[in-house]
Formats: C-alpha cells, structure tokens, sequence
C-alpha cells in the first residue's frame, strides 16, 4: 500500500467557513498579526489575545467538515495517508482522517506556559486566570510567530517516506512548512490544488496542478487515485 502525504493550509477549510490566515490587508480580525500572535503580544495584552482565540475557537465549533475533508479521508481506505496540516483546526479529524499531524498547534487544546508539555482539550473559552495544575496561567497550543515549531522535524520525515505528495489550499509561501517539498524523493509525484497556483507546472519535477479549490479539485483527484489503487 503506498504512502501519500498530504499538505493542506488555508485554503482547505476556507470553504467550510473559517476565515483564511489574515485578510489582503494583512490583518486579522482588524488586529496586526503581531499583536495576537507572538509570545511579546500575550506578555504585553494577554486579554487580547486569549479573547481572540476564544473568537477562533466559538467559530470552529460552529463549522463543519467540508467534501475535501471527507474525501481526504475515504482515501485511507486505498492508501496509508498522512495529513501534515498547517491548519488548527479540528476539521480534518472529524472528517474522519486518523493520521493528522498539526505543525502550527491545535485550536482546541490549551497548554501552560510553565510547562509547553502540559497540554489539555480546551472546547471552552481560555480567560485570564485559569491555571495548570501546577499554577500557570493557560495559553492557547499555538505555534506563535517567533516560536520554533516543534512537529517540524517529524513532517519531515513523513514527507520523505511520500509516495505521492497532495498540496492544497495553500500558498507554499510560509515557512518552515512551505520548505517540505524539498524533503520528498526524486520522482515522487506531486499534485497542486489551488484555484490561483503559485508554483508554475515545470518549474518542480512531476508536478501536476489542478487549478481548483478544494471542495472542487480535491473529490476528483481522490476518486483518480481510489481507480488507480484498485
């Protein structure tokens, strides 16, 4: 049975109704990335920050999978499939994926700033106050600008062992993740879903893009691939 990893940003739960990572303006939800998203913002505004993940966190549990996540996941019927998302979200699981791997953390857990390793489900709103075990303040499991990202090392190793190699809804231009399609072996094909590409056909061994959004392009390449397999 092959091995198809897959890379999936943005782009892949926009259509299930979250906002993508900022707005063409660069902000997001009015506020520079830079004032919710870095540990310097939660030292300086705390408040703020929590407030805004709870409004991320409220919105999730209003959305639900969409037809590329459940097609994602009837793949696995056919395929060893290995999903490194940049998304936090949980869509991808409740589609029903079972080997998901969060490079940027996840949106409903919490952990502790005394101990990055005391993680915890969080469905409900992070406040000012409420402590770990041990008496630190909770913060949201997200990989914040400026802080390694420690599922790195493993996503790479996944996209080694790539048979097949699956990008969607994503822009390719944020690092470390966009740096993974340097770790696939040569030969291994590669399939784009993006409805506005932006790597070129040719400019990437075996690359194949599929001009579509995922909703759209991701059912028809699964079903290809479900007809090669069988």
């Amino acid at each position: 049975m092959k091995n198809i990893v897959v890379l999936t940003g943005a782009g892949m739960s926009a259509e299930s109704g979250l906002k993508t990572f900022r707005d063409a303006d660069g902000l997001w939800e009015g506020h520079d990335v830079m004032e919710v998203a870095s540990p310097e913002a939660f030292e300086r505004n705390p408040e703020l920050v929590l407030e805004f993940y709870n409004q991320r966190r409220r919105q999730l549990l209003t959305v639900e999978p969409n037809d590329a996540h459940r097609a994602l996941a009837k793949l696995e019927e056919h395929y060893r499939v290995q999903i490194v998302t940049q998304n936090v979200d949980d869509l991808h699981e409740r589609a029903g994926s079972n080997h998901v791997l969060h490079l940027h953390g996840e949106l409903l857990k919490a952990r502790s700033v005394g101990n990055e390793s005391t993680i915890s489900i969080r469905r409900e709103d992070i406040l000012l106050g409420d402590l770990c075990e041990k008496g630190y303040q909770l913060r949201p499991h997200i990989v914040w600008f400026g802080e390694p990202v420690p599922m790195l090392d493993r996503a790479i190793n996944i996209t080694q062992n790539a048979d097949i190699l699956i990008i969607i809804g994503t822009s390719m231009q944020v690092y470390p993740a966009a740096s993974l399609i340097n770790f696939i072996n040569d030969g291994t094909p590669i399939y784009f879903i993006d409805p506005r590409p932006s790597i070129q056909e040719g400019r990437i061994q075996n690359l194949k893009i599929i001009p579509k959004t995922a909703v759209e392009g991701v059912p028809i390449l699964v079903d290809s691939l479900i007809d090669k397999a069988t």
